[in-house]
């Protein structure tokens, strides 16, 4: 099994993982207000005011006549890409609202960029026990879920150029066997689905399956995570079925609205 790549801090700094959260809400979705941003983080407005504040001292942010934030010149991204992943997020989140009333486990969408996945959407599970909000987290592809359903989608030479050792001459410890994952890859493509058990976080299990376009071919991943603690194999079944039905609502929405 590969070493779990991410253990949360025993002592986390609320203030900067706010400040980080709200920096990649404005780089995934290109703009909000103090309001939303303080309602997505769960903070008074005007922590969130102070927030946005440093982020627009330090360019991470800057504020339009509108009074609205966007990602500044360390963040900026493409807008068409902003769009995408905007529109992507806000069609999936009532099919992760309804997956987390449904299974009691946290509810995430991931999408792929070469070699790693990051979670554009998060629904955290009401339980006390939970696996926290992901959303904006950037992993390695072949250690999460998602990552590995996208990853299925490619031939052989794709995924020989995804991890060309050229691109991890200055790491190679990093790059993954390939042999052994193009194994692992036609099994989940096979079955649809995938599970990751404690890849990408220690104690952690996570079950995904596709999201697919017009075309048939994914474009995203939608998954539920739970403690490992409360995974159950006997179960696998039921919770594959609810994100299939999920997957197949978000992508009749996805359609529709294009």
């Amino acid at each position: 099994m590969d070493k779990p790549l991410k253990t949360p801090p025993p002592y986390p700094i609320a203030s900067v993982d706010h400040a980080l959260r709200a920096a990649t809400l404005l780089q995934m979705e290109g703009g909000a207000t103090v309001s939303q941003i303080a309602e997505r983080l769960g903070v008074a407005r005007s922590t969130a005011h102070r927030l946005l504040a440093m982020l627009v001292y330090r360019d991470f942010a800057v504020q339009d006549e509108n009074r609205v934030y966007r990602a500044g010149p360390v963040l900026e991204l493409a807008a068409h890409s902003q769009s995408q992943v905007s529109q992507l997020r806000a069609a999936a989140l009532p099919h992760l609202r309804r997956l987390v009333d449904l299974l009691d486990e946290t509810a995430n969408l991931t999408i792929r960029t070469g070699d790693t996945t990051r979670f554009i959407a998060s629904v955290e599970s009401g339980q006390a026990l939970r696996v926290g909000s992901r959303e904006g987290m950037v992993f390695p592809a072949h250690r999460t879920t998602a990552g590995l359903l996208l990853l299925s989608q490619l031939d052989d030479a794709e995924l020989a150029e995804v991890y060309s050792a050229a691109r991890y001459r200055d790491r190679p410890a990093d790059r993954p066997d390939l042999a052994r994952l193009r194994s692992e890859l036609e099994l989940i493509g096979r079955n649809g689905f995938a599970v990751n058990q404690e890849r990408s976080e220690r104690g952690l299990v996570a079950v995904g399956v596709p999201v697919r376009g017009r075309d048939g071919t994914a474009q995203a991943g939608l998954s539920v995570s739970m403690p490992s603690v409360r995974y159950d194999p006997h179960a696998l079944r039921s919770v594959i079925n609810a994100l299939g039905v999920a997957a197949r609502a978000l992508e009749a929405d996805l359609t529709a609205a294009r």
